[in-house]
């Protein structure tokens, strides 16, 4: 662990590549683990899977997105570890574990990242064998699961800054051309597509993109 502690942070100035690393030396490093996957749940944006590692584990995850249930979707995370034992004999999710039987994969082992309102994020162990994790297994993977979830919080911080950034260069965008076209300064044009923002019920930044696409006319 040790070992891996310095090579993590060697990596620590990507954050991108941090989660990566996490989850790859999670597959190789807990007891039982072949495959693994990052999911990321959001009501407002679906789900997504920023981490795949291994054939069966993009097949698990098509299988949670397509059929909306799974451990990683729609679970209660009372505890922060779900653990399906045997994907044949599931009855939590029956729908997805027959399928991801039938997909390669005979165990589960899901840790909760964070919580956020109605968004959260597992760090998702599989194995081909029912059975395949243990105490141990869980012990070790939670230590994992912390590594990736500090870097799962930079991708997000990241990703949020990235929205941020475009968000406001659109609104500059659109700013600009309505000063030019009403000869309007920066503070009117600005108050302008505030209102034409609250009368219409439409996000500033959704506004902004359709003077944008109206065009200069």
């Amino acid at each position: 662990m040790g070992e891996i502690a310095r090579l993590l942070r060697e990596q620590s100035s990507d954050s991108e590549s941090l989660l990566n690393a996490v989850t790859q030396f999670a597959v190789e490093q807990v007891p039982g683990a072949a495959f693994a996957s990052v999911t990321l749940v959001d009501p407002k944006g679906g789900i997504s899977h920023p981490v795949v590692i291994g054939d069966e584990a993009q097949r698990v995850a098509d299988l949670q997105r397509d059929l909306e249930e799974g451990p990683s979707v729609g679970a209660t995370f009372s505890s922060t570890t779900i653990l399906v034992e045997d994907t044949s004999a599931d009855g939590q999710w029956p729908r997805f574990s027959a399928a991801a039987h039938s997909a390669g994969v005979g165990s589960i082992l899901s840790f909760c990242l964070y919580v956020q309102n109605d968004a959260y994020g597992t760090l998702d162990l599989m194995a081909r064998e029912p059975h395949a994790f243990d105490n141990e297994s869980v012990s070790i993977g939670s230590l994992f699961a912390v590594h990736a979830a500090v870097a799962f919080s930079a991708v997000r911080e990241k990703e949020q800054i990235r929205a941020a950034l475009t968000t406001r260069d659109v609104i500059g965008q659109a700013k600009g051309m309505i000063m030019e076209r009403y000869k309007l300064d920066s503070d009117a044009a600005f108050r302008l597509l505030a209102r034409l923002s609250q009368d219409s019920n439409v996000r500033l930044a959704e506004v902004a993109e359709q003077v944008i696409e109206a065009g200069p006319e």
